[in-house]
């Protein structure tokens, strides 16, 4: 199972087999990465585009494990833009709402998602209540869905790469 075409693209070429989620009645494990990382395990991913399919196959495993190195890990939310992904007929519109709730969006210009649609990365952002903030931008009409894990999706436990070894937050 893979999160991103480019995934499965470098995985089929090490000669992996990959499977399709429709294909799976279950997901033992999915592991994966963040951008940033809360003390509460909230996390902002999607800074390589994926975090649709990312957050859909993270819903799908029974266990969900992140793994990053200690400069991922931050007081609040927010340092790192905030992807979300857009209808591209709705970008300006979503734009409009996230500028009201206080960001600065940035539409990725030249990216598109696996899924056809536009990236717009929103900084300047604290996440105090990451929760909350998910499920409202998942309720603007045109957004498909964005970065903050933190509801559903929130990992089971993060694995912090330190120079003194490996911290578990659980």
């Amino acid at each position: 199972m893979s999160s991103s075409a480019a995934s499965t693209a470098r995985l089929e070429g090490c000669g992996i087999r990959v499977l399709d989620l429709n294909d799976v009645d279950t997901i033992a494990v999915y592991v994966d990465g963040a951008d940033e990382v809360d003390p509460g395990r909230a996390l902002t991913k999607g800074g390589g585009g994926a975090l649709t399919r990312e957050k859909i196959v993270a819903s799908a495993a029974a266990r969900f494990l992140c793994i990053v190195d200690d400069t991922k890990m931050v007081d609040v939310l927010g340092t790192f833009p905030l992807p979300v992904e857009v209808i591209p007929m709705a970008r300006r519109v979503v734009e409009r709402t996230l500028t009201r709730l206080g960001g600065q969006p940035r539409h990725r210009s030249g990216f598109v998602t696996d899924n056809g649609n536009d990236i717009v990365d929103v900084h300047g952002l604290a996440i105090p209540d990451p929760s909350r903030l998910e499920a409202e931008i998942n309720a603007i009409p045109g957004v498909v869905e964005n970065g903050l894990f933190a509801r559903e999706t929130r990992p089971e436990a993060v694995l912090v790469g330190t120079p003194n070894g490996v911290e578990l937050r659980e």
